[in-house]
């Protein structure tokens, strides 16, 4: 019986891994528009019933698709952030990198984010169905500057991966909307941005500076909540 049910179970788990690898290969293909979980069922093998007990909802599997691209995003990082020590290489290590993996889907992100846009939908990159991909995006930041050397404030340093998760966001919805060839105005955005915090961050150890930037960071964590 029990040898029965482990084979139940590995069955389970790779029909599920089928369903998984066939939708985030139609989202990459297809888009989200035109990835329906009909469509997912056909291409994966099995009925829509079945798809269904896997996943209830389409939107089950854009989050497996997020958390896919953040894995990359985790993979293409980490190289780079073992070279340098600088905090500016590194946090921009991040940001190119988390840009490079979205790069591919460029021609249909603007469905993703028409689906995700509202505050309800549960693929809104800020819902508690996203935490899970976010918490890659905020590791890797905080990463990056605890790998650091830098002579930042231990509460401005502790604060600061929340904030850069929500640039992060930002930069990607204009990254969005950018039709320069290879998004390359989102490139020149994110270096001069990086410019700025190269020479801001370090202001950061003047007192006369080190309260408003700390109650910046903390109104940016609360925009998150």
């Amino acid at each position: 019986m029990f040898s029965n049910a482990r084979l139940d179970g590995s069955k389970r788990d790779r029909t599920r891994a089928v369903i998984v690898e066939t939708a985030l290969r139609s989202f990459r293909e297809r888009g989200y528009d035109a990835t329906t979980i009909r469509h997912i069922a056909a291409e994966a093998g099995v009925s829509v019933g079945t798809t269904n007990y896997h996943f209830a909802s389409k939107n089950e599997l854009v989050q497996e698709f997020y958390l896919e691209v953040q894995h990359a995003h985790r993979d293409a990082a980490a190289p780079r952030l073992a070279r340098t020590r600088d905090l500016g290489e590194r946090l921009a290590a991040v940001f190119h990198t988390g840009l490079d993996q979205l790069t591919p889907t460029h021609e249909h992100a603007p469905e993703f984010l028409t689906a995700a846009v509202s505050p309800r939908s549960s693929i809104n990159p800020l819902s508690p169905e996203s935490n899970a991909a976010l918490a890659i995006v905020e590791e890797l930041f905080r990463e990056a500057v605890t790998g650091a050397d830098h002579k930042l404030p231990a509460d401005i340093a502790a604060a600061l991966p929340s904030a850069l998760v929500l640039a992060h966001l930002l930069l990607a919805m204009y990254w969005v909307y950018d039709d320069s060839p290879g998004q390359v105005r989102t490139r020149r955005l994110l270096d001069k941005g990086l410019g700025l915090l190269a020479l801001a961050l370090p202001l950061a150890r003047l007192p006369l500076l080190r309260r408003p930037l700390r109650e910046l960071l903390d109104l940016i964590a609360e925009a998150r909540a």
